[in-house]
């Protein structure tokens, strides 16, 4: 304890301000998007800090060993708090959930052979309108154009896959899931 008592006498009031204002700005970092003032300004003070308090460079080196293990493990406090502590009910933590529901089209079995028309044109993705409700949809990569009588093939996730014309049955070989386009509409 008296060697950190001893170690901590070396710093002078300006090295100790840059201390305390540098780690609490990269507190406040953690807090904000992105990696702007606030991180900049804190890693600048705890430099301007060690400079401050440093007689000799192997004196500077130790105060940077010390700085770094006391930044990570304050980061990792507050950010363990973030997912279990008080943080953890905080306004600044979100809780929202997405439900697995929310990754397929609702209603999706009851659209399979529904008919519908082309909103938009479809390039092959775009609007159609089946049975009163607007949705988004895409061919295997035939255009089809606006107006157009469609018929719902198969839905997967979110994707809904049309063809154009009325409903008769696709054959098994055209209704496979290897034609269904990724997302840059390519089969």
């Amino acid at each position: 304890m008296d060697a950190i008592m001893d170690y901590l006498a070396g710093w002078n009031l300006a090295a100790i301000i840059c201390l305390i204002i540098g780690l609490g700005l990269l507190i406040a970092e953690m807090f904000t998007p992105g990696f702007g003032i606030f991180g900049i300004s804190g890693i600048a003070l705890l430099i301007a800090a060690v400079v401050l308090s440093a007689d000799t460079f192997a004196h500077a080196m130790v105060s940077l060993i010390i700085l770094l293990v006391l930044v990570c493990l304050l980061g990792f406090i507050i950010l363990n708090s973030l997912g279990n502590g008080k943080f953890s009910k905080s306004a600044i933590v979100l809780s929202d959930k997405i439900a697995s529901a929310s990754n397929e089209v609702s209603g999706k079995s009851d659209l399979t052979g529904k008919e519908g028309i082309a909103v938009s044109p479809l390039r092959p993705a775009g609007i159609a309108e089946i049975d009163g409700g607007r949705y988004d949809v895409t061919t295997k990569g035939e255009f089809v154009a606006q107006g157009a009588r469609l018929t719902v093939e198969r839905t997967h996730g979110l994707k809904i896959i049309v063809r154009e014309g009325g409903p008769e049955r696709c054959d098994t070989q055209d209704c496979t899931a290897d034609d269904i386009p990724d997302e840059g509409g390519q089969a």
